[in-house]
């Protein structure tokens, strides 16, 4: 009897240890960010990098000061800028509904210009459009509608918000993130083939242009957080990041990302960095965002990425 038990608590352990060990898996995050005078460059690169990962989560979360706001400030500040020549390629304006209920919205846009040829469909249902450089995901949400998310196909880059908390009638957009094999040409971009979007899950499926794939399914949404589910198949590999953060910082107060922290693997713990000192950090959380508020995007969201897993579902 008493051998029993001890081998069924060892065999409890086990399965607990296994899957704290998948839910704890540790990524290396390396920051390659370079410092500017300009609020409208990208200049904070956050890289993400695993062997072996499949699976993980993106959490926008209202920074907290988000009550003590008083003027909302999103307006670009080109102060410092230095505009040099464009690269840009012409195309025809579009704005075209994709997808729609009552509550749901999918909208694609298509610019004057963008700074990609690509033209990278689009497919909803039996529908496939082509030649968007947005897509806009809005939900109708106490009497209005909010739009929560964004990828940009032609170059990877996806914006999330959550909604707007009841002391604002809307919230601004911040930093950036990339899913999938990030590469540089100019500027870090993933190279999207084709676009899926299933509105019955809230799910993007991308195809990307060397192969693999992944999904970014909205999981959560309300007036604090938007949580996304991503998985990646196959894995990246450490050779390139699987994800990484775009922001921009030049100081505390005029910036969409001034700190960030992390919590390594088996501890409770949590390093704290101004974003422009941190180096690099094996971590099973990452946290970026900003402590006061800032006239840049006052009101944009906080990121979190954790629950890394090796696993398939």
């Amino acid at each position: 009897m008493v051998l029993a038990a001890l081998l069924a608590a060892t065999a409890a352990l086990a399965i607990l240890a296994g899957a704290s060990a998948q839910v704890e898996q540790p990524v290396e995050v390396v920051n390659d960010s370079t410092p500017t005078r300009c609020a409208e460059e990208d200049n904070v690169y956050i890289k993400l990098r695993a062997e072996q990962v499949r699976r993980f989560r993106i959490e926008a979360r209202h920074p907290a000061y988000i009550g003590t706001i008083v003027a909302d400030r999103w307006a670009p500040d080109f102060a410092n800028c230095t505009v040099t020549g464009s690269a840009d390629y012409k195309f025809e304006r579009r704005r075209l509904t994709l997808y729609e209920t009552e509550d749901w919205q999918l909208v694609g846009l298509t610019f004057p210009s963008f700074w990609r040829p690509n033209s990278v469909p689009v497919r909803v249902g039996q529908r496939t459009e082509t030649g968007f450089h947005l897509l806009q995901l809005w939900t109708r949400f106490q009497e209005r509608a909010e739009e929560v998310l964004v990828l940009y196909p032609a170059d990877g880059y996806w914006r999330a918000r959550p909604l707007a908390p009841q002391t604002l009638r809307s919230s601004a957009y911040g930093s950036s993130f990339l899913v999938g094999p990030v590469e540089v040409h100019g500027r870090p971009l993933v190279d999207i083939r084709a676009v899926t979007f299933d509105p019955a899950t809230r799910t993007f499926t991308l195809a990307f242009a060397r192969g693999g794939s992944a999904t970014l399914r909205l999981d959560a949404l309300d007036q604090e957080r938007i949580e996304l589910g991503v998985t990646i198949e196959p894995p990246i590999g450490e050779s390139q990041p699987f994800a990484a953060l775009r922001s921009m910082y030049v100081t505390e107060t005029n910036s969409d990302v001034a700190q960030v922290a992390w919590r390594e693997q088996r501890t409770a713990l949590w390093g704290e960095s101004p974003v422009m000192s941190f180096k690099r950090a094996r971590a099973v959380e990452f946290w970026a965002g900003r402590r006061v508020p800032s006239r840049h995007n006052t009101s944009a969201p906080d990121f979190t990425f954790r629950d890394f897993a090796t696993g398939e579902r």
